[in-house]
């Protein structure tokens, strides 16, 4: 791509106003401000180039290093004195220019808020672009390391007294379940609900993320038991037993890797278990995003040949009788068939409406459950991490899952369906792990109460 003049000149300015705030030992507010508000001015196709300008000029040269790493590798370290200083020499000079700028942003107001976008920004221009971002990306998630601990966070329950502003943000946020109306997040925070979101101190008007909770006797297996049911005790007088985490929402894409999340559902379990002794089992009802698009549908078709799974071996989970019944009952209740089972399997799974039929359900409900737990369990990513977000998550924070935990129709929203064939997961916390992630967050987070 080939910027303009207009561009390259807004890009240039940017590069000026940086180094201003480089070269000044205590930077004004006014170029902070001003670069905040002329960022906004190049189109999200441009940012790429800025941010390679940006590590272009902002980085430590050869000659600036040079004598204290040739001091340094050439110490035999006899003196431990002369060591630890020449050590200490090097880390001054080899600081990130790039970092020296950006922690500036934390002293104005709305500076955090800045830094989060723009490595929302920097992260979505990664996957888009051939240029290598990475250094500057590094440089933003060093700062987060930092300021995302300690005593700059924390929860707060969200309920129906809460501010109307707090509410909405939640509504128009929530990406897993969403919601067409505020009198929906209402039946959210209603009896057998609970809504917990994590804050920065110095963003206490917008949550970095957010989880919805039901409590219910015993394990919930469908998505429609939970947000179309505002009591979900099943009628049963006594309390509740399970809390279910339902919907959890990342609402800083500029936060990506970060880990809040394993934080968020360690405040959640505690305070639940102080405030409700009789809650022993934490399980999560979780969709399976690209089970249907991204993964099912290439190996039915072809169009990828990437992954554990593939037509010969998908066929280990369907029995002649079910292959043999398929084009029929297919073709009876969609008037969905062809002439090879993969095409025919293929054509009833892009059609929504393949959930309301009775006999579909049964033909597809054992094959569908044990191909959703393969994915789950044995699909990978290149670090050899699960290949589903959802379950890397989960399963990296400790939650355990079986094929009894993968639920069969347990969201026949037509989202639900067309992104996951309607299946739906809960991975479990075990109490062990609780006890595990306790001891690890009492040194993580010592300002919790």
């Amino acid at each position: 791509m080939e910027l303009s003049k207009a561009t390259s000149k807004k890009i240039d300015q940017l590069i000026d106003l940086l180094d201003t705030i480089y070269s000044q030992k205590e930077p004004s507010t006014e170029p902070l401000i001003k670069l905040m508000d002329r960022y906004q001015e190049i189109q999200p196709e441009e940012r790429p180039w800025f941010f390679e300008a940006v590590i272009h000029n902002f980085e430590i040269s050869k000659g600036t290093i040079e004598k204290e790493l040739r001091l340094v590798l050439a110490d035999d370290g006899k003196d431990p004195n002369r060591w630890r200083q020449s050590l200490s020499t090097l880390r001054r000079k080899i600081g990130s220019p790039r970092i020296q700028i950006l922690r500036n942003f934390l002293n104005i107001s709305g500076g955090l808020k800045f830094l989060l976008d723009l490595r929302a920004d920097i992260l979505a221009a990664q996957r888009q672009s051939t240029l290598n971002l990475a250094p500057l990306d590094q440089d933003i998630a060093q700062l987060f390391n930092l300021w995302f601990q300690g005593g700059f966070l924390f929860i707060q329950e969200i309920t129906l007294d809460s501010p109307y502003r707090q509410i909405r943000f939640l509504k128009d946020h929530d990406l897993v379940h969403p919601m067409a109306s505020l009198e929906e997040m209402g039946n959210r925070l209603g009896a057998d609900r609970r809504c917990f979101a994590l804050y920065h101190r110095l963003m206490p008007d917008e949550p970095i993320t957010f989880i919805e909770v039901a409590l219910t006797r015993g394990i919930a297996t469908s998505i429609h038991d939970i947000i179309e049911n505002q009591n979900n005790s099943n009628g049963s007088k006594k309390p509740p037993d399970t809390a279910i985490f339902y919907s959890i929402n990342n609402t800083q894409h500029g936060l990506a890797g970060e880990g809040l999340g394993k934080v968020l559902i360690f405040q959640v379990v505690e305070t639940l278990e102080k405030a409700l002794p009789s809650i022993r089992t934490f399980s999560t009802l979780s969709p399976i995003p690209g089970f249907w698009e991204r993964y099912l549908m290439p190996i039915l078709t072809k169009k990828s040949a990437s992954f554990r799974l593939n037509q010969e071996r998908l066929l280990e989970f369907f029995p002649d009788k079910i292959r043999r019944s398929l084009p029929e009952i297919g073709q009876s209740a969609l008037g969905k068939s062809a002439d090879d089972f993969f095409t025919t399997l293929s054509l009833i799974l892009a059609d929504p409406l393949w959930i309301e039929h009775e006999d579909l359900l049964k033909l597809l409900k054992k094959p569908l459950t044990e191909i959703a737990y393969f994915y789950l369990t044995q699909e990978k990513d290149r670090r050899d991490k699960p290949l589903n977000p959802v379950a890397n998550f989960h399963l990296e924070n400790g939650a355990t899952v079986s094929l009894k935990n993968i639920n069969f129709a347990a969201n026949r929203f037509q989202r639900g369906v067309m992104d996951s064939c309607g299946m739906m997961v809960n991975y479990i916390y075990s109490q062990t792990w609780l006890q595990q992630i306790g001891r690890t967050m009492k040194a993580y987070l010592p300002w919790r109460s």
